[in-house]
């Protein structure tokens, strides 16, 4: 694990990576550097398929959803008891297997809220494939940070989805699945990632209000 932040802290937030990366790269370390400067306390992790990679170097794909949630549950037993808010989210798979957890009703009394860091709302160039079952069944507040051009969901594809009053989508300028703007569009990827910081410690922070 990888934890940032302060323990006196007022929230808890523990991210998953994304399927093809890990825990450290520059994007999460950047999100869970900003996050943790503004008083959140970051817990990352990895997946077991990711952990070997470390090991030896191997590329593989991510084990199955049961065994994905298996890890979470694992993960939630040593942080154990938190006396804050605690929320669960994480980039892409890592987002869309903790939006999972928190849908299933016997694990949500440890859950205040799910941060979604660019959905797969469907697989690119498959918008007919969704994967929208843990948002349509979603209990607990879920913020869901999106580029504009994210191949994974775009405004128009989520618009019809209709989804669960608790889920909100804030939308990145010209970002695609890490929130990369085109040069021409007048973002920048710095900013971008900050926009992102900001609005994940907003929402923190109206949990609270």
């Amino acid at each position: 694990m990888l934890i940032d932040g302060p323990k006196n802290s007022r929230a808890t937030i523990i991210l998953a990576h994304g399927a093809g990366a890990p825990m450290d790269t520059p994007y999460m370390n950047t999100i869970a550097a900003g996050l943790a400067a503004d008083g959140l306390r970051v817990v990352r992790f990895e997946f077991a398929y990711m952990a070997k990679r470390r090991i030896d170097g191997i590329r593989r794909g991510p084990e199955r959803i049961p065994t994905l949630l298996n890890r979470w549950l694992d993960v939630l037993d040593e942080i154990g008891e938190t006396k804050t808010p605690l929320l669960i989210g994480g980039k892409s798979m890592g987002g869309r297997s903790a939006a999972m957890l928190a849908a299933e009703t016997q694990h949500q009394p440890r859950i205040s809220a799910v941060v979604c860091l660019g959905y797969p709302f469907h697989p690119p160039g498959k918008p007919e494939k969704t994967r929208l079952e843990p948002l349509q069944a979603a209990k607990r507040p879920t913020l869901i940070v999106q580029g504009d051009r994210d191949p994974f969901g775009t405004p128009e594809d989520v618009a019809g989805y209709g989804l669960a009053d608790p889920v909100t989508i804030s939308w990145i300028p010209d970002g695609d699945h890490s929130f990369v703007p085109r040069k021409r569009s007048g973002q920048t990827e710095t900013g971008n990632l900050e926009l992102a910081v900001r609005t994940v410690t907003d929402f923190v922070s109206g949990l609270a209000a």
